[in-house]
């Protein structure tokens, strides 16, 4: 019975050893600042992308915007899209998938309705599809024949 309660102490101990790491400020200089504030607002980079690549938080990105940023300053609000590059292409990729899948389905009904117009024409005799090369009836003309009168 002590080894478990012993054992759950060291646990306990262990889990809260990563939090009592000192924790350094930094301060990074203007210029800096004001370099990805540019860079947010050219859409070369994102606050998520700021925040994990040097540990500053989302609050202090954004006072840094609110600081250095010009449109802010204008007033101007920045609207990015939501899709970066690469859903694009993604998505571009899924949807010639679908229209190749869509044109294959197409090509199989083409095929099927031939074979049937072959089978029909084989079975009764009739030609239904017209060769290139005949000339197709106007409809109008009569169907009586004619005498020898010239």
């Amino acid at each position: 019975m002590l080894t478990k309660k012993l054992v759950y102490i060291m646990a306990k101990v262990s889990y809260f050893e990563h939090e009592t790491k000192p924790q350094f400020q930094r301060h990074f200089s203007d210029d800096f600042k004001k370099k990805k504030i540019r860079e947010l607002e050219r859409n070369i980079t994102s606050i998520p992308d700021i925040c994990r690549t040097y540990s500053v938080s989302r609050s202090s990105v954004y006072k840094w915007i609110y600081k250095y940023s010009v449109m802010a300053k204008k007033q101007v609000k920045q609207v990015v899209e939501a899709k970066s590059d690469t859903q694009k292409i993604k998505a571009l990729e899924d949807r010639i998938k679908e229209l190749e899948r869509v044109v294959g389905q197409k090509q199989l009904l083409i095929e099927f309705k031939e074979k049937m117009i072959e089978i029909a024409e084989s079975t009764y005799g009739v030609d239904i599809k017209k060769k290139l090369g005949s000339k197709l009836s106007s409809g109008t003309t009569s169907t009586e024949k004619r005498t020898g009168e010239n």
